[in-house]
């Protein structure tokens, strides 16, 4: 996580905290423009699917947030969908994609 700033470091450390905390599949965090964040995992049960992400973004939309300055997810898989980060706070958002080790993958922007 080197390459990463102290904030999106903060994002990758939250992210795999909350995933090894409930053994998901995802684990996400995002940063508001107030600098507050929001850490969410993978919800899977019969009646409801969130991605991690998607959580971690309703729970900062819950709280009354206005805009978003990054977000991270961690994940064995090669990707992430994040439409949702692009629907709510727009273009060019920093999403850091990280495994569960907290090594860094890649960095795409909505």
């Amino acid at each position: 996580m080197s390459d990463l700033s102290a904030e999106d470091a903060k994002l990758v450390t939250l992210a795999r905290a909350a995933r090894a905390r409930t053994r998901a599949a995802e684990g996400a965090a995002v940063r508001d423009s107030d600098g507050r964040t929001y850490a969410a995992c993978t919800v899977a049960l019969d009646t409801v699917e969130l991605t991690a992400l998607q959580l971690a973004v309703a729970m900062a939309l819950a709280s009354g947030v206005k805009g978003l300055e990054a977000a991270a997810v961690v994940t064995e898989s090669t990707s992430a969908d994040v439409n949702v980060v692009r629907h709510f706070a727009g273009a060019n958002i920093p999403v850091v994609l990280a495994l569960g080790t907290g090594e860094v993958r890649d960095v795409v922007h909505t």
